[in-house]
């Protein structure tokens, strides 16, 4: 047994307290039984408005993710990941999705694909990410921008010495 077959889903997934997770498409029917969710998150079964940490995608179309990219992103954390899984050939379901056609979409949209996790027998994920690069101007762009950090009111009391 592989690295991957000891690892929780939720880990390899990258899912971590308090993270909202959307999973939409054509889900397997275990797969949300599966995860163990750590303190705080959630998971979703409809896209929501943003900003979402996680969003797993199950796909079997290049029509559908294309038709989908751009309205997924645009809810995606500026620092958070979005899978695109798709049926392997044991699944014995015709697909057009092949892990060099993600990583071209992606591409095409900005992100980047830094890392492959296998779902269960039937499905395998890539992992896009926004490219380090853009992650402040779309951080800025957000609305209320996420990057803006709120100064704390100064408490009277002790001062330091």
């Amino acid at each position: 047994m592989g690295a991957a077959a000891t690892t929780p889903l939720t880990r390899r997934l990258g899912i971590k307290p308090g993270h909202e997770v959307v999973v939409m498409g054509m889900v397997p029917p275990s797969f949300v039984a599966r995860l163990d969710l750590p303190p705080g998150a959630r998971v979703f079964r409809r896209l929501r408005p943003g900003p979402i940490d996680v969003l797993i995608s199950f796909t079997d179309t290049l029509a559908e993710l294309e038709r989908r990219f751009a309205l997924l992103t645009s809810r995606l954390h500026p620092d958070g990941a979005m899978w695109v899984c798709w049926p392997t050939a044991q699944a014995r379901r015709p697909t057009d999705i092949t892990p060099d056609v993600i990583r071209r979409v992606g591409l095409a949209g900005g992100m980047i694909d830094n890392k492959a996790c296998a779902i269960d027998p039937s499905w395998r994920g890539l992992r896009l990410v926004v490219r380090p690069e853009n992650r402040a101007a779309l951080a800025y762009r957000a609305e209320p921008p996420l990057s803006v950090r709120r100064r704390r009111t100064t408490q009277p009391g002790k001062r330091p010495e």
